[in-house]
């Protein structure tokens, strides 16, 4: 189409019009040979346009300047023309291309839902294979062998003459057997329990409650590691807030559960007012100081009343002989796999600690050591196997246990087993021997730890 329209362009240019012809006319007089006046008119012609003549030549150069220019136009046009048809061609490529990857990954897909829905046909074949042989077992009764207990002991009798019951070898271990204490037992949830040994290390705090009045800012809680009677399990968790003037109430927690919600099953009412967060729960008895005296109380929790009571000799109290942290803690009761214990100290001792193994009914001192180990330079302490040990700090957040007194060879020695206070105000550390556990009252919040014991030491039994 460009093409056409330069060659019109150009065949325009070429030919003059009539118009142009006429412009051209001319009138020559001049004397011929004879003499005579000619007078000549001249008009160019289209067809002898062409004639050479210096006239004609500006007009000719013109036209050939003019058609150098259209050459060279009709050149870039047709060069045009060509570069679109190449961009075309790419262009057209490209989308071909493009159009041929969309159908490949399309058929792909088309393979893949395929697949995949034979993978859930043979599933469900075999949910259906498993659902009719499930009906089928349901449906088939079990075959039981009833053998009475006589032809049993007979079978038994024949390959293993011990077994009878008549025998005085089985009533022997019967009675043994049923002889076993519930302390020696491996409690429940702790399948690593070894025996007795020394600390070795003790496990980061885990949060079981936190106190929300103020009243709650140290206080005493603990389970109790062999239960007496039906109405408190090894589960059920005691607990005392031990801030105030007249500390009586002690709360009665299902399990830990409900502890952690925070609604007890029962609060017992004390006879007689607590001082201190030394108190501990064992075999059925609460035991703990009585305010502002160097009495111990035994606190029957079946029958809720006063089992015993006797003073400690020469034990001091309410503030004379205190852990580091304060709080009336001069007497701090115990319980390990040795029995019950007091930790105090006396005017005689002049502030080193002094342990003393209880009787738990009397509440007698049967034997008393004496430490080198101040009391009140020390943040709190609790009874392992016989072995007392020490917290260096209620407050900061990595410390240790720091000292160690075996009371079977009345040896004391340095120790450095880490101990984390992650509240930052430690005022309650009591072992359970149950639970393989320590329990601590840390800044308004409830925790344990758990312990490793190491090899065993020499007040093991």
């Amino acid at each position: 189409m460009w093409l056409q329209v330069s060659l019109l362009c150009l065949s325009c240019l070429t030919l003059p019009s009539r118009s142009q012809a006429q412009d051209r006319a001319s009138l020559r007089r001049s004397n011929d040979h004879a003499g005579r006046c000619h007078y000549t008119f001249t008009v160019a012609s289209p067809e002898e346009s062409g004639c050479s003549g210096s006239s004609m030549k500006p007009e000719m150069d013109g036209v050939s300047s003019r058609l150098t220019m259209l050459e060279a136009l009709v050149s870039r046009l047709i060069a045009g023309v060509d570069g679109g048809s190449r961009t075309r061609t790419n262009g057209e490529e490209g989308l071909q291309e493009a159009y041929s990857q969309v159908t490949r990954e399309r058929n792909q897909l088309q393979q893949d839902k395929e697949r995949l829905n034979g993978q859930v046909q043979e599933l469900q074949r075999r949910m259906a294979e498993l659902s009719q042989e499930a009906e089928s077992l349901r449906q088939t009764p079990c075959q039981q062998t009833h053998t009475s207990g006589a032809t049993q002991r007979e079978n038994k009798s024949a390959s293993d003459p011990a077994y009878d019951f008549g025998n005085d070898a089985y009533q022997e271990m019967k009675a043994e057997v049923t002889e076993v204490a519930a302390s020696r037992l491996i409690p429940e949830g702790n399948h690593n329990f070894t025996g007795c040994g020394e600390l070795q290390s003790v496990g980061d705090p885990v949060l079981h409650r936190k106190a929300v009045s103020i009243t709650g800012k140290y206080g005493v809680w603990m389970q109790d590691p062999e239960p007496q009677g039906p109405d408190y399990t090894n589960k059920t968790v005691w607990r005392i807030d031990t801030v105030g003037k007249d500390v009586r109430q002690l709360f009665a927690y299902e399990d830990m559960d409900q502890l952690s919600q925070g609604f007890p099953m029962k609060v017992l009412v004390l006879p007689e007012p607590m001082e201190s967060t030394g108190s501990t729960v064992y075999r059925g008895s609460l035991y703990y100081q009585r305010k502002s005296s160097r009495t111990l109380i035994r606190y029957d929790l079946t029958s809720e009343s006063l089992a015993s009571r006797r003073e400690l000799p020469q034990a001091g109290f309410h503030g004379q002989h205190p852990y580091s942290w304060g709080g009336y803690t001069d007497i701090d009761l115990a319980a390990d796999e040795q029995g019950l214990w007091a930790i105090y100290s006396t005017s005689k001792a002049k502030g080193a600690i002094v342990i003393s193994q209880l009787d738990p009914k009397s509440l007698e001192a049967k034997r008393s050591w004496e430490t080198n180990i101040r009391k009140n330079t020390v943040a709190n302490a609790f009874m392992v196997c016989g072995c007392l040990y020490t917290v260096a700090s209620y407050t900061a957040p990595n410390t240790t246990i720091n000292h160690m007194f075996d009371t079977a060879t009345s040896v004391g020695q340095a120790v450095a087993v880490p101990f984390k206070n992650k509240y930052r105000y430690n005022s309650m550390v009591d072992y359970n021997y149950a639970q393989r556990k320590l329990y601590a009252w840390d800044n308004f919040h409830m925790v344990t730890y758990d312990i490793k014991l190491g090899r065993a030491s020499h007040g093991s039994s």
